[in-house]
């Protein structure tokens, strides 16, 4: 049984969510030869604070660019 984490940045829509959620599953179905029933999938968003990139957070490098 596969089981897939995926940590995303805040802010995304609850159709985009599930559409990733669906793609992701059929990535696992036709790489590993599995079934989609057998395929678990967790998303967990991540406030832009608490993500770090190129030593700064998320919020920061926003920020910064406004």
């Amino acid at each position: 049984m596969p089981i897939v984490n995926i940590q995303l940045i805040e802010g995304r829509t609850a159709e985009q969510k599930e559409a990733l959620i669906e793609k992701v599953t059929a990535a696992c179905v036709e790489s590993i030869d599995c079934t989609p029933e057998s395929v678990r999938v967790v998303l967990s968003d991540v406030a832009i604070q608490d993500f770090g990139l190129a030593g700064e957070s998320v919020k920061r490098r926003r920020q910064s660019q406004d």
